[in-house]
């Protein structure tokens, strides 16, 4: 059975993008991805690596006669308005492709490490299928941003699905910013209460699904017969969320404000593979967008901030700093 999945990004994202496609393959072979590409370089990137199961969607081909997106494109920043088009990337999907039974929205940061399977499984007949961060205790004061994740979200050609997508489309055309209000937080707080405003809304017990750094301390992370277990569940796929490079051997975290410490199965089997993958495919990357665009990609630093050796320690002592080195997180 094919799965049909969706997902957006920009250029700089691209390398994480190409890994979630590499882990699809390997778990769930059997798939489609929808890949909004947000500029000009990642579309023809993409287009130039022909991936096979991947379409991308140029953004020009995204918003054709979408008026209300086009105004909201002018009064939020260049993330805002990647949020606000969260919801309306399904629908896109859904009525542009009547073979399409169910659409499943991907974060493009996710890295599978099982078969999806188990959780369609779970999600059954339901028309909506949502995942709460499922933040430890000490941690809820975290709920303020919103009790579910937008990592994976999966939606079925039904009227209640849709019902649900276009009120949250509208809800994001009206207000979709980065910052907490009473009630809101860009696209994530409008699913609070989901269970009960719309009909048949799964909520997925998996805890295998969508293992961050919000709810890592949570769980017993080990390993057996080559798997990674969270507690009594294999991993099925994990939410690389701030995960920021800043130096070649360097990543930025936000482990401590959620009290996550990498454990050794961690480190060598959950976040080692996913480095050396960004590694290569940033250097797919680099080659393809130097004969497509004529220009390299060139890491940033998360929010415009400048490295310096005063940042690096405070990182560092505060548990939000990964070393990588010689191909390995240490």
């Amino acid at each position: 059975m094919t799965r049909h999945f969706c997902t957006y990004f920009d250029r700089r994202y691209l390398p994480h993008a190409l890994a979630l496609v590499d882990s699809l393959r390997r778990h769930c072979p059997d798939f489609r991805l929808w890949a909004l590409c947000f500029d000009d370089d990642a579309y023809a990137a993409l287009r130039a690596l022909t991936i096979a199961n991947v379409t991308p969607i140029g953004l020009a081909e995204f918003e054709d006669g979408d008026d209300a997106l086009a105004a909201a494109k002018h009064n939020r920043s260049t993330v805002e308005y990647y949020f606000t088009c969260t919801p309306s990337l399904p629908l896109f999907v859904l009525r542009q492709h009547d073979q399409v039974d169910a659409i499943t929205y991907l974060d493009a940061d996710l890295l599978f490490f099982a078969d999806p399977t188990p959780l369609f499984e779970e999600i059954g007949s339901s028309q909506v299928a949502i995942i709460p961060h499922r933040f430890p205790s000490a941690n809820s004061r975290f709920e303020r941003f919103g009790i579910f994740n937008v990592g994976w979200l999966t939606f079925r050609r039904s009227a209640a699905a849709i019902a649900c997508l276009t009120w949250w489309r509208e809800r994001c055309l009206e207000w979709c910013f980065d910052r907490e209000e009473p009630s809101r937080f860009a696209d994530q707080k409008y699913l609070d209460d989901w269970p009960s405003r719309f009909e048949s809304v799964h909520v997925v017990r998996h805890k295998g699904a969508n293992v961050a750094s919000w709810n890592l301390a949570n769980y017993d992370m080990t390993r057996r017969d080559g798997k990674v277990f969270v507690d009594d569940e294999p991993l099925i796929f994990f939410h690389f969320h701030h995960l920021k490079r800043r130096r070649t051997w360097l990543f930025e975290t936000d482990f401590a404000p959620h009290g996550a410490r990498l454990n050794r199965v961690l480190k060598q089997h959950v976040f080692t593979p996913y480095c050396r993958l960004l590694d290569d495919k940033a250097a797919a990357v680099a080659q393809v967008l130097v004969a497509t665009a004529g220009a390299p990609l060139r890491p940033t630093t998360p929010n415009g901030r400048r490295f310096s050796l005063f940042t690096a320690v405070s990182d560092f002592a505060a548990g939000n700093l990964l070393l990588y080195v010689g191909g390995r997180v240490l």
